[in-house]
């Protein structure tokens, strides 16, 4: 266990935790800005199974913030670049990539064996998807989001609490926006997708106040950050269940 001795001797980790963590098995739907930044501390830590999925290629103006990748890697896949640096960071860490995209035709395929599933996607048709095949199944998610210099997280469908339906429950106004090109500062993934790899490891090793029910909000131009309360709805558990 020498490779994780510097967080196993921390209390609320320990052998136990540690054991939790080996265990457990992860899902990140997206390895973009967000998934470059959870995927490599996951892997880190020691994390046993841990799947990626996206079907998106490297880009040049995705090295700004995606530090996953290297420019000999422009227009290759995402998910098989991520893989490859990911298994030389820990090899110990069992790693499958999946070059498509989240999709109602394997959503429930992936998420059915995981533990835990963490948005890193960057669009609101994914998320909602995302929710709705987690509430199906009963998994917690955790959700990220990012904007320029504002970014958001939250644990979604713990233990029957709150889903991203009760946060955004206009799916239709959300989804029906035209996608267009926004900007992020390159450290803003990092900050909010540490938050959200936080998460995991407070659930697996049961310590720590978890952010069910609530929402995190960061804003770097005054470094402020607040937490509001999500309510929980039936209704909205109701209009995801029957969508899978």
């Amino acid at each position: 266990m020498d490779r994780y001795r510097r967080q196993i001797i921390i209390p609320q980790f320990g052998e136990e935790g540690q054991r939790a963590i080996r265990q457990a098995s992860v899902l990140v739907v997206g390895v973009g800005g967000l998934g470059s930044a959870i995927c490599p501390y996951l892997v880190g830590a020691g994390i046993g199974q841990l799947k990626i999925i996206d079907a998106d290629t490297v880009a040049l103006h995705n090295l700004q913030r995606q530090v996953l990748y290297r420019e000999p890697q422009i227009g290759l896949s995402k998910a098989e670049m991520a893989k490859k640096t990911l298994s030389e960071l820990n090899s110990q860490v069992q790693i499958e990539a999946y070059n498509e995209w989240f999709s109602r035709e394997n959503a429930t395929q992936l998420v059915q064996n995981v533990d835990i599933v963490i948005d890193a996607s960057d669009n609101y048709a994914t998320r909602y998807l995302i929710n709705d095949v987690c509430v199906t199944l009963d998994k917690p998610f955790i959700y990220g989001a990012i904007c320029e210099l504002e970014g958001q997280m939250a644990l979604l469908n713990y233990k029957k609490g709150a889903t991203y339906r009760c946060l955004f429950p206009d799916e239709a106004e959300l989804t029906a926006r035209p996608k267009k090109e926004l900007g992020v500062i390159g450290i803003l993934p990092a900050i909010v997708a540490c938050w959200q790899v936080n998460e995991v490891f407070k659930l697996l090793c049961n310590y720590g106040n978890l952010m069910n029910d609530k929402l995190f909000y960061i804003n770097l131009i005054d470094n402020s950050s607040m937490i509001f309360d999500i309510i929980p709805s039936q209704e909205q558990r109701q209009k995801a269940l029957f969508r899978v």
